[in-house]
């Protein structure tokens, strides 16, 4: 099953400007306890959460409660609104980040989910009452994961969405903490640095002024999917050639979109992060 990103660099707008829609995911059941014994995973998706916003230590946060009965319009409108309360009280936590981490809580079927925002947004924390994570060192490894069958008909399920937060995040200067709950389930915490990334986005171009075409655009959403890469890897996803998929990093590159790293394999720049960030918050 394509994740989120995968399924937007296939519906990104054509030629003309108009957008591809996508339907709707059909929403699962949503079943008690006494009665979910035995239901595949899908039926025990509980679409609730709620956020909590610290402006402050010194006083209760604000919390606003969330819930949809589509799958698709519940991560979204979680992504969007953590992104944008984040934002608002000064964060810099790139969407896309957030994204992976909020996709992740399938695996613990959306159970009373909490997501604390705070240290000026610039720390997230998501944390649920699901089964948990045994071992957590593997999990932020490329390829481990416990996704079921059922799991898979909503996201990708091959084991590369903490992996990939890790890469994203230590690359402005941040940390992922995975961690247990107090009685049962996870908790992730995702925080950048204020000042870094402050400074960062004072040196770059404007991502609006940038830009690419439909194709470099999906190259772009496809790094962010899959990590650092080359033009064979983004050949073989997009089914294009592997001169044009050359051409087409090196382009995004000489836009400080991507760059480098020490094995000479692409991996996306703060600015390219940005510019995903621009493109979702559309």
């Amino acid at each position: 099953m394509e994740s989120h990103f995968l399924r937007f660099i296939n519906n990104l707008e054509t030629a003309d400007g108009s957008a591809v829609k996508e339907p709707a995911v059909e929403p699962p059941k949503v079943l008690d306890d006494a009665s979910s014994a035995g239901t595949e995973p899908s039926a025990q998706l509980n679409n609730i959460a709620r956020l909590a916003i610290y402006d402050s230590f010194m006083a209760a946060p604000r919390v606003v409660e969330l819930n949809s009965k589509d799958y698709d319009d519940f991560i979204n409108l979680l992504a969007t609104k953590t992104y944008q309360y984040s934002k608002e009280i000064g964060g810099n936590v790139p969407y896309t980040v957030l994204r992976e981490a909020i996709e992740n809580l399938i695996h613990a079927y959306f159970r009373d989910i909490v997501i604390s925002i705070y240290n000026n947004g610039n720390t997230v924390r998501i944390s649920d009452q699901g089964p948990g994570i045994k071992n957590k060192d593997k999990a932020c490894e490329p390829g481990f994961s416990t996704a079921t069958s059922d799991m898979k008909q909503y996201i990708k399920g091959v084991g590369s969405g903490l992996p990939i937060i890790r890469e994203t995040i230590s690359f402005l200067g941040g940390a992922i903490e995975v961690e247990d709950n107090l009685d049962t389930g996870t908790v992730i915490t995702l925080s950048v640095p204020d000042k870094v990334a402050a400074e960062s986005r004072e040196q770059a171009p404007v991502p609006a002024e940038i830009e690419l075409n439909k194709r470099q655009k999906q190259v772009l959403f496809l790094m962010m999917e899959i990590g650092s890469t080359g033009p064979s890897k983004i050949a073989g996803e997009l089914g294009i050639g592997l001169s044009t998929a050359y051409r087409d990093l090196i382009y995004l590159e000489e836009k400080s979109l991507i760059s480098s790293d020490e094995q000479g394999k692409r991996v996306l720049t703060l600015l390219g992060i940005e510019y995903l960030d621009d493109i979702l918050n559309q």
